[in-house]
C-alpha cells in the first residue's frame, strides 16, 4: 500500500514513529499527551509519585504522611484491623465473662503470663488494637478530606473540551450530513441533556461528562468507614452493659445497685443512666416432650410491665429471645431463666426468720437442676441462743429417684427440694463479700440423724415441711416461682454504626456500577460542502458498553442530523484523460484515504486509529503533547 503525504503528515502529528525509528513518546504516555485535557483523570485518586524526601525532620515527616494517607496504606491498616479481631474471639475476654477467663487460666498456667503480657485477655481495649484503630482513622480522614475538595472542584467545573483528533479515542463514529453544523451541535446538546450529561458547548464542539455518582460512591464508602469507627468509639467510650436476675413478682430500676454486675466504658458516668424499670409479671416456658429435640424450648417469654422517668405511665408488653425491649436508648434482652423454691424457715422459738423465694444456681443447662444454697444469719435455737443456719442441696423440677439426683425433664412435672442443714457461723460478719450461691461450711457443723452418724437430709415435695433435728426449727417448701435473666444495654454508637454500615454498602455499589464517561460531538463544514459530524467517548475504565452507549447517541442524533446520501461516482475516464488520472495517481490514493474514514460504523477500543476526516485548522498545527491541547481544540 503506497504511503501518501497525508499519512505521513497525520503519522507525524500522531506521534508515530518515522520509519527505521523509534518513538520518543510512545504507548500510554503519548496517547495522554495527544488526548490533552480530555484525557486528565476521571477520578479524584491521588496520583502516584514517586519523591525522594529531602534529609531532616520535615522531609522524613511529609513522607511519613504521605504514606500514611495513601489508599494502599489505608487498605492495609483495614485487613490489620480486622485480623486483630480474631485473638478477640477465639481467647475469653475480661469485658465479657470473667468467669470464662478464669476458667482458661487455671487450664492454661503456662499460657496465662504470656497472653496477659500481649494483652490477649482485653484485646479491644489493649494498646496495639488501639494503634491500629487509629492509624487507621487519621488514614482515612488524611485520604479523603483531599479527595472531596478536588471532586467539589471538578463539580464546579466544566466539562473539558474536544481533543484535536476524536479518532483516538476507544469509541468513535463518523458520518456526513446536510444539516448545519449549529443545528446539529444545538440538538446534541438536548440529547445529552435528556440522558442527563452535564453539557457544555466550546467552539465547533459539545462536551458532556456523565458518572459524577461513581466518585461520589467512592467518597461515601470511605466516610462510612469514618463514621463506623466513631461509632465503634463511642460505644466503647460511653457504653453500659449488666445483668440482672428477677423472679416473678421482682422488679428492675435502671441504677447501679440493681445490677448483678456491669461494664462500663472509660467516660461512663453513673448520672448519665436513664430513669427507667420494669417488673416482671409472669415467665412461661414450654419443652419439645419428644422425637429429636425433646426438651427444646418452643415457649420463651417474659412478659413485664415497664415504665419510663419517675413518673411514668406504666405499660405491658412480653420479652422473648432476640426480641428486646427498647426503652430510652437501652435494649432489655431475655438471656436465660430457671426456678426459685418458696420457702418459710422458722427457728427453734417458731418465729419466722425468713420467707419468699430462693434463687437457685442452674447446674444442669437442659433439664435445669440447680444448686439451692440459703443463709439465715439472725437465727435462735429452741433455748433462745442465737444461732446462724445455712441450707445447701439441689432442686430438680422434674425428680425420678431411680435417675439420682438431677431433674429428666426442664419442665416443673414433679418438683422437689433436696435439702440438709449446717448450724455455726456463716463469715458473714468478718465483712468479706460472700457469693449467695455458696456456702462456707468451714465453721460450720453438719446436722445429723438420731443416730449420731448419719447426715441429715430430706427430699421435700411442694407442701412438705422439714423438722430440723433437736426442735432446731423449721423449713416448708411453699411453691415455686420462675425467675429470668436480662441484659440492659446501652451502647449509643449503635444507630451510628447501623448509618454507617448501610451507607458504606450503598457507596460500594455505587463506585462498582457506576461508570464515569465522557462524550464529545464535533460538526464542522467538509471541504464539499456537507456537514462532517464525529463523536466520540471516553472511560474512566475498561467500560464495555461504552461503544453500545455511543451507538446509541448516534442514532438519535441522527433523526436530526440524517446523514447525506453518497455521491454519484465519477464517469469512465475517456482515452484522453488517461495521461491526466496517471499524473495523479498520487493525489487520489490521498483523497481515498480521506474518504475511507467517511464509513457510518462505531469503532471499539481494539480498533486501530481513524484518519482525521476533518479539513485541517488552526488546532491541527498545536503540540500534540501540549497538556492545554483540549482547551485549545
Amino acid at each position: 500500500m503506497s504511503t501518501t503525504d497525508t499519512d505521513t503528515a497525520a503519522g507525524k502529528e500522531a506521534g508515530a514513529p518515522p520509519e527505521g525509528g523509534t518513538a520518543p513518546d510512545s504507548g500510554a504516555a503519548g496517547e495522554e499527551r495527544e488526548l490533552g485535557a480530555a484525557g486528565s483523570q476521571l477520578s479524584t485518586a491521588p496520583a502516584e509519585e514517586i519523591n525522594v524526601p529531602s534529609l531532616g525532620p520535615l522531609g522524613w515527616a511529609r513522607w511519613f504522611w504521605r504514606q500514611l494517607t495513601s489508599m494502599r496504606v489505608a487498605l492495609l491498616l483495614l485487613l490489620l484491623l480486622s485480623l486483630a479481631t480474631i485473638p478477640g474471639s477465639l481467647v475469653p475476654q475480661t469485658s465479657i465473662d470473667q468467669l470464662k477467663v478464669q476458667d482458661f487460666q487455671n487450664r492454661h498456667p503456662t499460657l496465662t503470663p504470656i497472653y496477659e503480657k500481649l494483652q490477649l485477655f482485653h484485646v479491644y481495649s489493649s494498646v496495639w488494637f488501639s494503634a491500629v484503630y487509629l492509624l487507621l482513622f487519621i488514614s482515612l480522614i488524611g485520604c479523603i478530606v483531599p479527595r472531596t475538595w478536588q471532586f467539589i472542584g471538578q463539580l464546579r467545573g466544566r466539562p473539558p473540551a474536544a481533543p484535536r483528533r476524536l479518532t483516538r479515542l476507544p469509541a468513535y463514529t463518523t458520518w456526513r450530513s446536510e444539516a448545519e453544523p449549529e443545528q446539529v451541535l444545538l440538538a446534541a446538546q438536548k440529547i445529552m441533556k435528556r440522558r442527563r450529561f452535564r453539557v457544555h458547548a466550546s467552539g465547533d464542539a459539545v462536551a458532556a461528562e456523565k458518572g459524577y455518582l461513581r466518585e461520589v460512591g467512592n467518597l461515601l464508602f470511605h466516610i462510612a468507614l469514618i463514621v463506623l469507627l466513631v461509632s465503634f468509639a463511642a460505644g466503647q467510650l460511653w457504653k453500659t452493659e449488666g445483668t440482672s436476675l428477677i423472679t416473678e413478682g421482682g422488679g428492675f430500676s435502671n441504677s447501679r445497685t440493681q445490677y448483678d454486675d456491669i461494664k462500663t466504658g472509660q467516660l461512663f458516668n453513673s448520672d448519665d443512666l436513664a430513669p427507667f424499670g420494669f417488673q416482671l409479671d409472669r415467665f412461661t416456658a414450654t419443652y419439645e416432650r419428644n422425637g429429636p429435640q425433646m426438651r427444646t424450648p418452643r415457649t420463651f417469654r417474659a412478659d413485664i410491665t415497664y415504665w419510663e422517668g419517675a413518673d411514668g405511665a406504666a405499660r405491658k408488653t412480653s420479652i422473648k429471645v432476640n426480641e428486646p425491649l427498647e426503652i430510652s436508648g437501652y435494649k432489655v434482652y431475655l438471656l436465660n431463666h430457671g426456678y426459685s423454691p418458696v420457702v418459710t424457715i422458722r427457728d427453734g422459738k417458731g418465729d419466722v426468720t425468713y420467707q419468699g423465694p430462693v434463687v437457685g444456681l442452674p447446674i444442669d443447662g437442659a433439664n435445669l437442676t440447680e444448686s439451692v444454697v440459703i443463709k439465715v444469719p439472725d437465727y435462735r435455737d429452741k433455748n433462745g441462743k442465737k444461732d446462724q443456719i445455712g441450707f445447701q442441696g439441689q432442686f430438680l423440677p422434674t425428680w425420678v429417684r431411680s435417675h439420682g439426683m438431677f431433674s429428666v425433664f426442664p419442665a416443673l412435672d414433679n418438683p422437689t427440694l433436696v435439702l440438709t442443714a449446717y448450724h455455726g457461723s456463716l463469715g458473714v460478719d468478718g465483712g468479706t463479700p460472700q457469693s449467695v450461691y455458696q456456702l462456707d461450711k468451714s465453721r460450720m457443723k453438719q446436722f445429723m440423724e438420731s443416730d449420731g452418724k448419719t447426715k441429715f437430709a430430706r427430699a421435700l415435695a411442694v407442701g412438705d415441711t422439714m423438722k430440723l433435728p433437736n426442735g432446731a426449727g423449721t423449713l416448708s417448701f411453699d411453691g415455686v416461682k420462675e425467675w429470668a435473666s436480662f441484659q440492659i444495654s446501652h451502647k449509643p454508637g449503635d444507630q451510628g454504626a447501623l448509618i454507617g454500615a448501610v451507607a458504606a454498602l450503598v457507596g460500594l455499589a455505587g463506585s462498582l456500577f457506576i461508570q464515569r464517561r465522557r462524550v464529545w460531538v464535533r460538526a464542522v463544514t467538509g471541504a464539499d460542502g456537507t456537514t462532517v459530524v464525529e463523536m466520540a467517548g471516553l472511560g474512566r475504565t475498561e467500560y464495555a458498553k461504552l461503544p453500545e452507549e455511543l451507538a446509541d447517541l448516534a442514532v438519535r442524533l441522527q433523526t436530526d442530523a440524517p446523514p447525506a446520501p453518497d455521491a454519484e461516482p465519477d464517469p469512465e475516464p475517456g482515452p484522453e484523460s488517461k495521461t491526466d488520472s496517471t499524473k495523479d495517481s498520487t493525489k487520489d490514493s490521498a483523497e481515498n484515504s480521506v474518504g475511507d474514514s467517511e464509513e457510518n460504523s462505531v469503532r471499539g477500543s481494539e480498533e486501530g486509529p481513524v484518519k482525521d476526516p476533518t479539513p485541517e485548522s488552526a488546532s491541527d498545527t498545536a503540540d500534540p503533547a501540549d497538556p492545554a491541547e483540549g482547551a485549545r481544540a
